[in-house]
């Protein structure tokens, strides 16, 4: 299928808290778990005090240990192996009646569930979200026991997945007429800001045997929480069966979902019985906007020319592993909108909730990608083992679960799959599009193709209808004058390596390994595939009619440590060659969240507000004289260079270029690439300060001043926030602790020990330092510094207000300690 020019008109309402059901309860605390193989694990008698209690989400593996016994491909923790969860619970009596089911948002994975030794079901696909019923199978008068065995296999991920129950769980509890498990769809046609013409479609589910007439009313409220359209349906909810009932309107005045303003609508739908009485309520919250691709010029939202300045993201929160959390995923999303970020592609599979409702309320479009995997193997255990069982519904299910989302504007269908390289790879690629498409025929299909020539050659390519290329910026111009109908996007770029505030004496020297397990943060280094960022800029700027990119990646995560220990797509391949590395380098930001050089980088593409960035830092003790490459990253027009005082003298940008080494496959170009995205100064080392201004127009925008350091004297701690919520136990505060001298400047290159204290209304949770290559786990509260940097993550406790204090030391370090209240928020409106 392919759309040359086409307009995608969507009205969307996911659903704020997952699925706003007024039968919707809770079910994350409590939980009993035992992590080794259980004889008969569902059986009702068995005793499982001694068991550990734990709140959902939970990774099992994210504590570790970190140990070569692992596959360093995938973090080098124990996330394989097999795992039991069970939970005691009784009925209410006003629940005893009601259609009961149990929902998982995400179980990592090959999960199978009983209850009361009742076999459920298994679901092998760790990202997706599934319901049982439980009603048949319920004691209504005793001790329920629902059993979840969690069996991950090793060699079955080529990223660190996470372990067992990572993301929420509900207990839906609905009277027999209801509405359906992601029942609701909404879709607009005609959008503008006078009108939109609104469709909307429920399912409600009727468990009752005979057949009822019962009312559909929907009330639309405004984004100011008033309501602004009342609908009603009478219509016949048939005996045992799922029915589908349809509505539209005109919507005057839509406030338009767009990225400067996220305006969201909620829909209030009632089920009445044929008295008048209300037996079930659900609501969705959705955004109105217009969405359009052309082949010529790209990407419309509501009109408005966009490009995508995309980053992939996959799913582990850094020190907090794979267990979901909203305020984690929240900061992680404002990390990447403060670099400029509008577009996050979910690779490789689908995202938490979470993540989707922040991208609605942030205004981020989103790449929603399905699977990494079809039926060849990249690696022994991945998805291919179940692909031609399970890839329907779990790709049906992906796209019901999330099609109301605003921020969703493409639904892709797979990543660097190797069927790209079969003649008949096309086949496949067909059926997944047609799956889209009938699912949600309001949105595009689309894929990352890695291998150029076979995704076009072998037309998986032609099967959908936005083609995303990885790695191929040389190409645009090649593909975009053989296929001018085809509309594309960079769909994975750059791949360039990094750590954090490392700066070797090579200097610009592109390297293929270092002897620390580090990667300079020049950003010039990568495999053979990868490339700077200023090659993807070049290519994009000559060749307008690409939609932008999506960078790999925004966050480091665990696993695939390259340079360090493999080779990608190695089917059954161990990377344990250059142990201890077992976490990315390919980041803007580092696993903590503390960014990188190439943050900035992007940060001076991307951004308006007048920003200016130097590197390296400035401790060079024995390069006194020596010339040290400095860059400055600005979005400004030139920039003026000091040395403790001193002027080296004024740079233009894009005029005065930098040199950088180059080579990459498909790349035709000199080795030493002359930059207009960076400035560089050649600068004699001498102990001081290092400043530089930023003008444009004449006039000072921006400066940015790095010293060198004494010995470190002294922790500074910094709060994320100074208040968080103690409503429910899940809000988390992130403290940054830094290494500064005696005269408080920036110890840049300090390594040395910490230890982390947390007390009061809070608890400690996580630690880290961004170190690709530690192996101090994140439930450790000794660490160390990494390049002057560590993060210390404490969690409110639940309903105590009050102050949490977090505190940190180290030898000969003066010590230092933060407040940070908790307190009891209003919760956001609900329209139940």
């Amino acid at each position: 299928m392919r759309f040359s020019n086409f307009l995608w008109l969507l009205l969307l309402m996911p659903m704020s808290v997952w699925a706003q059901s007024k039968g919707q309860i809770d079910f994350n605390k409590d939980w009993k778990f035992y992590k080794g193989t259980v004889a008969n694990g569902e059986q009702k008698t068995l005793n499982d005090d001694k068991w550990a209690t734990v709140r959902i989400p939970h990774d099992w593996a994210i504590d570790g240990p970190f140990s070569d016994e692992y596959n360093a491909r995938s973090g080098g923790l124990p996330f394989h192996g097999e795992g039991w969860y069970r939970k005691h619970f009784t009925l209410t009596n006003t629940q005893k009646d009601k259609q009961v089911a149990i929902e998982f948002e995400g179980v990592m994975n090959n999960s199978e569930v009983w209850i009361n030794e009742h076999y459920l079901g298994k679901r092998p696909f760790g990202y997706i979200g599934f319901e049982y019923d439980l009603t048949p199978y319920l004691n209504k008068d005793g001790e329920n026991v629902i059993a979840v065995k969690v069996a991950p296999e090793d060699l079955s991920s080529r990223w660190y997945p996470g372990a067992g129950m990572y993301r929420k769980v509900w207990l839906n509890v609905n009277n027999p007429i209801h509405i359906a498990h992601w029942g609701t769809f909404v879709k607009a046609t005609n959008v503008s800001s006078r009108v939109a013409t609104v469709e909307m479609e429920v399912e409600v589910e009727n468990h009752l045997k005979v057949d009822e007439v019962v009312s559909l009313v929907q009330s639309v409220i405004s984004p100011e929480g008033k309501v602004i359209e009342t609908l009603e349906t009478k219509t016949v909810a048939e005996a045992g069966k799922t029915i589908h009932a349809f509505k539209s309107f005109n919507l005057l005045k839509p406030q338009l979902w767009s990225q400067e303003n996220p305006n969201l609508y909620h829909l209030k739908t009632e089920i009445k019985n044929q008295k008048g009485e209300v037996t079930d309520t659900y609501v969705s919250r959705f955004g109105i906007r217009d969405i359009k691709f052309t082949a010529k010029e790209g990407f419309f939202l509501n009109g408005k020319l966009t490009k995508f300045y995309g980053v992939c993201l996959h799913h582990d929160l850094g020190p907090l592993g794979a267990a979901v959390n909203r305020r984690a995923t929240e900061r992680q999303l404002q990390i990447m909108k403060s670099m400029g970020v509008n577009a996050i592609r979910t690779s490789h599979n689908p995202p938490s909730t979470e993540l989707l409702e922040l991208c609605d309320e942030m205004g981020l479009v989103v790449l929603d990608e399905a699977f990494d995997e079809w039926k060849i193997a990249k690696i022994e255990n991945g998805y291919h083992k179940v692909f031609d069982e399970w890839h329907e519904r779990d790709l049906r299910d992906m796209i019901r679960r999330d099609r109301n989302h605003p921020s969703i504007i493409m639904w892709s269908i797979g990543n660097e799959i190797l069927e790209q390289g079969q003649k008949d790879g096309w086949k496949v690629a067909q059926r997944l599009a047609e799956i889209c498409h009938e699912e949600d025929p309001s949105r595009p299909s689309t894929a990352g193709f890695n291998n150029y020539y076979g995704s076009i050659k072998n037309k998986l390519a032609d099967q959908i209808d936005i083609v995303g290329f990885n790695y191929k910026p040389a190409k645009y111009k090649e593909v975009v004058e053989a296929h001018p109908d085809w509309i594309i996007y960079g769909s994975e770029t750059e791949s360039v390596t990094s750590s954090r505030g490392v700066y070797h004496d090579t200097f610009l020297e592109k390297y293929t390994k270092f002897s620390d397990n580090q990667v300079t943060s020049y950003d010039i280094v990568g495999p053979v595939w990868a490339y700077p960022p200023d090659m993807e800029f070049k290519f994009q700027a000559e060749n307008p009619s690409i939609m932008g990119e999506f960078m790999w990646t925004g966050f480091d995560y665990f696993g695939e440590p390259t340079p360090y220990g493999g080779r990608d797509n190695s089917t059954n391949g161990y990377w344990n060659d250059d142990w201890p590395s077992k976490s990315s380098y390919f980041g803007a930001v580092d696993l903590c969240g503390f960014p990188k050089d190439r943050y900035y980088l992007y940060q001076s593409q991307w951004t308006d507000t007048p920003m200016v960035h130097l590197l390296p830092h400035w401790n060079w003790k024995g390069f006194e004289g020596k010339e040290i490459p400095v860059f400055a990253y600005t979005n400004a027009e030139e920039v003026e260079l000091f040395l403790n005082g001193k002027s080296l003298g004024k740079k233009v940008k894009g005029v005065d270029k930098a040199m950088i080494p180059v080579k990459f496959r498909f790349y035709e170009g000199p080795n030493n690439f002359e930059s207009p995205y960076r400035l560089r100064w050649d600068v004699p080392y001498a102990a001081g300060e290092l400043k530089a201004v930023a003008y444009t127009d004449g006039k000072v925008v921006s400066e940015e001043i790095i010293a060198t350091s004494g010995r470190a004297k002294a922790i500074e701690l910094s709060a994320d926030r100074k208040v968080i919520s103690c409503n429910d136990g899940e809000d988390l505060v992130f403290v940054t602790a830094k290494a500064v001298d005696q005269n408080g400047n920036f110890c840049a290159t300090f390594n040395g020990e910490l230890q982390l204290d947390v007390k009061g209304t809070g608890t400690f949770e996580a630690s880290g330092n961004g170190d690709a290559a530690s192996l101090i786990t994140a439930n450790s509260k000794k660490l160390k510094f990494f390049n002057g940097l560590a993060l210390i993550i404490a969690r409110a406790n639940e309903g105590q207000e009050g102050m949490i204090t977090i505190s940190a030391k180290g030898k000969k370090l003066k010590a230092a300690s933060i407040q940070v209240e908790t307190k009891k928020t209003k919760e956001p409106e609900s329209f139940l």
